[in-house]
């Protein structure tokens, strides 16, 4: 699905409109140059989920846990990641347990370790803003992409 976003409060939208339809379990990449918007769109998710605190990209920390009424949402940013290995150290497959959410920034820098995700969002700068691809890559993220109005 393609879509056409023309500033940071469409994207933001966009965002909680994946946040309110999102299911634990579910991991979502991010992939987009700098400044695409990839933390905008997490923080609209994170606003639909109820969080309603500052969101930054945990680009020194590599991992961002938050702790909401109902889920823990984990927003990871692997701009920083010199090898995929060094995710080893901080037991990043723990964070997949079915249980919460996953949101990645930057899966690309992490592809020899990470599976598949649900839903891919390719984040493209235009002239007009952004231009997203969003690719569901199981049934939980065309599910999710039959949400998006």
């Amino acid at each position: 699905m393609l879509l056409q976003i023309e500033s940071a409060q469409a994207m933001e939208a966009l965002g909680h409109q994946l946040g309110e339809h999102c299911r634990p379990g579910t991991t979502l990449h991010l992939q987009g140059e700098l400044g695409a918007g990839k933390t905008t769109l997490v923080r609209g998710f994170l606003r639909a989920r109820g969080y309603q605190g500052k969101v930054k990209s945990p680009t020194y920390t590599l991992v961002e846990p938050y702790d909401l009424d109902d889920i823990t949402v984990f927003h990871f940013d692997l701009y920083r990641l010199h090898a995929p290995e060094e995710l080893e150290h901080i037991g990043f497959r723990d964070y997949f347990d079915g249980h919460s959410i996953a949101l990645l920034e930057w899966p690309e820098k992490a592809d020899a370790v990470l599976t598949e995700p649900d839903l891919l969002v390719l984040i493209s700068l235009a002239a007009s803003g952004r231009v997203l691809d969003l690719q569901a890559k199981s049934a939980t993220g065309k599910e999710l992409l039959d949400t998006i109005q």
